[in-house]
C-alpha cells in the first residue's frame, strides 16, 4: 500500500464537482455557506473567483473545478462555499472553495482508502490523498494543502494575513 497519511479522524466531508465525488478531512472544514456574491479581485487567475467578507475577514474563494482542470461551477440552488483551513507558507489560512453541492459527513476507515492512481510520470497526482470506495463509486480524497497551494493563493493569503494583523 502507498503512503497514505492517517489522521486522528476518519471523518470526511463529501461533496460533488460535476458528476464526481470528492472528500476532505472534516477537521479541515470550518463551515459550509450558501453561495453569496463574490467581490472579484482584478488580475487574478480564472480559478480565483473573488473574495467574501466572513465576519469582518477577507476570505479568498476558489472555483475548485477550475483549479482541478474541470469546467467552471455553474451556480444552482445547491452551490455552496466550503470554508477550509489550509497551510500556506507555514500559516494556517481560511480559503473558500466553490462546490456544486455538499453531500454528507461520512466515516471512511483507512482500509477503505486506496492509494492515488499512478497516471504516468508527467501527471502530478500529489493533490490526491487516496480513493475511497463507497457504494460501487469512488470519492477522491483531496490533499487540500496541495490543491490550494500556489503563488496566486499565496499572494491573496498574504493580504489576508496583513488584514488580520491590522484588525
Amino acid at each position: 500500500m502507498a503512503d497514505i497519511s492517517v489522521t486522528d479522524s476518519n471523518q470526511y466531508l463529501t461533496f460533488m464537482l460535476g458528476e464526481e465525488g470528492f472528500a476532505i478531512e472534516i477537521s479541515r472544514v470550518r463551515e459550509v455557506l450558501d453561495f453569496t456574491d463574490l467581490t472579484k479581485v482584478p488580475r487574478t487567475p480564472d480559478y480565483m473567483r473573488g473574495v467574501i467578507n466572513l465576519r469582518g475577514n477577507v476570505v479568498p474563494v476558489v472555483d475548485l473545478r477550475l483549479q482541478l482542470g474541470m469546467t467552471a461551477v455553474e451556480k444552482t440552488v445547491d452551490t455552496c462555499i466550503v470554508i477550509v483551513e489550509v497551510e500556506i507558507a507555514s500559516d494556517m489560512l481560511h480559503i473558500g472553495m466553490l462546490a456544486d453541492s455538499v453531500q454528507e459527513v461520512v466515516d471512511i476507515d483507512s482500509n477503505q482508502i486506496e492509494p492515488a492512481p499512478r497516471l504516468g510520470t508527467r501527471l502530478k497526482t500529489d493533490f490526491i490523498k487516496g480513493m475511497a470506495k463507497r457504494d460501487e463509486k469512488f470519492n477522491i480524497i483531496l490533499n487540500i494543502d496541495k490543491v490550494l497551494s500556489g503563488d496566486d493563493l499565496l499572494m491573496l493569503s498574504s493580504a489576508q494575513i496583513e488584514e488580520t494583523a491590522v484588525a
